[in-house]
């Protein structure tokens, strides 16, 4: 196994805490080969919240650069930003990309652009009928297609919601699943999501996600799969919730992967 992370939150988010050099120190400590930042990106508009500022961004890619360079012996960095896919955004991808020089970008849809219940966008932590789940599906498979993305942050974030497991809850999966098989796109084994401890949701007792109806279906598509930290603290970076989340994969049977 290699020890990596390519979902790392840094202070500038404004809900996590450490700086670039602390996380790297961190990783260093803990014997990992590989650390990917990819906090919260902004947008121009500074929409959303919860993310960094747009002004802060190009500090942000200098530091990360700075250490890439200072620490290449020690262990291998990667510049990565977390964010979502709204289409109307395509430029601004592709200036993160081609001209700020970001290595990758994580999905991580926490608000999609609604396709039929009237509203510009949905966040996936307040939805009210799995009916939503199959927006959610359908913007994931959209940010797929693109090609913009290189791995796909916790796809079943949506099951955070005390909403029964039904055929919503399944074809919203399939269309996950089916899109991601088609293109080789690498989906997210969020441990952040274990951290958040289990609870007792109307389908019983059970982690926020990942959820394992939803991993068991990957599991049987056979996709490449990233165990991913999503720490928002140094601590986090590698703790006993990630040994946890490699375990768990591994009773799943799926196809874990270490780098992208």
């Amino acid at each position: 196994m290699t020890k990596s992370n390519f979902h790392t939150h840094t202070y500038r988010c404004k809900h996590a805490s450490g700086t670039e050099e602390e996380l790297v120190q961190m990783a260093i400590a803990k014997q990992m080969k590989i650390l990917g930042f990819s906090d919260h990106a902004p947008y121009p508009d500074n929409r959303f919240g919860l993310r960094m500022d747009y002004e802060e961004l190009t500090d942000y890619v200098n530091i990360v650069k700075n250490l890439q360079a200072t620490y290449s012996d020690q262990l291998s960095i990667k510049l990565g930003l977390e964010i979502e896919y709204d289409p109307s955004q395509l430029p601004y991808y592709h200036y993160l990309l081609d001209t700020l020089g970001i290595e990758y970008l994580a999905l991580g849809q926490h608000i999609y652009v609604g396709q039929s219940l009237g509203h510009p966008f949905i966040n996936v932590y307040n939805l009210s009928h799995t009916s939503q789940y199959l927006d959610y599906a359908h913007s994931v498979c959209q940010a797929i297609e693109s090609k913009l993305f290189s791995f796909i942050a916790h796809p079943d974030v949506i099951f955070i919601n005390d909403l029964p497991w039904d055929k919503n809850c399944e074809k919203a999966s399939d269309l996950i699943i089916d899109c991601a098989q088609k293109h080789n796109m690498i989906l997210e084994f969020n441990a952040n999501g274990l951290r958040h401890g289990m609870s007792t949701y109307c389908d019983g007792k059970r982690f926020p996600y990942p959820h394992t109806l939803f991993w068991d279906k990957v599991s049987q598509a056979g996709l490449p799969t990233l165990i991913n930290s999503d720490c928002h603290n140094p601590t986090q970076l590698w703790d006993e919730w990630m040994d946890e989340a490699h375990i768990l994969a591994k009773s799943l049977g799926l196809n874990v992967v270490y780098t992208i």
